[in-house]
């Protein structure tokens, strides 16, 4: 009895590890995917038309303010997000989560 509940355990350990180790490599392979994506995007819009990739990258940031002005501030009672605050709240949630991802995973894909 003995042995079968140490191999049961090691294997249990030993699968868990494995498991562990195939999740991390594959959110570093995708964390390496976005970053390279995004990287892409950019060169492309930079290249295509620096003016417009430059408004868009301004507008873009006026969104994310607007979506963390809306999240971090005390809403009025009674009221909940509608239209533009709901989208820009998503957006700016979206890209603290892509962003936060990236800096857990990204430093482990050597392409920096």
């Amino acid at each position: 009895m003995g042995v079968r509940r140490a191999a049961k355990s090691v294997s249990k350990y030993l699968l868990e590890t494995v498991g562990e180790l195939v999740a991390e490599v594959i959110l570093t392979l995708l964390a390496c995917a976005l970053l390279a994506c995004l990287v892409l995007i950019a060169y492309l819009s930079w290249s295509f038309s620096p003016r417009l990739a430059v408004a868009g990258a301004a507008l873009l940031s006026l969104l994310l303010a607007h979506g963390a002005w809306k999240i971090f501030r005390d809403p009025a009672k009674g009221r909940r997000r509608r239209g533009i605050a709901a989208a820009t709240t998503a957006a700016f949630t979206l890209t603290a989560a892509t962003g936060a991802f990236l800096v857990l995973y990204a430093p482990g894909c050597d392409c920096l």
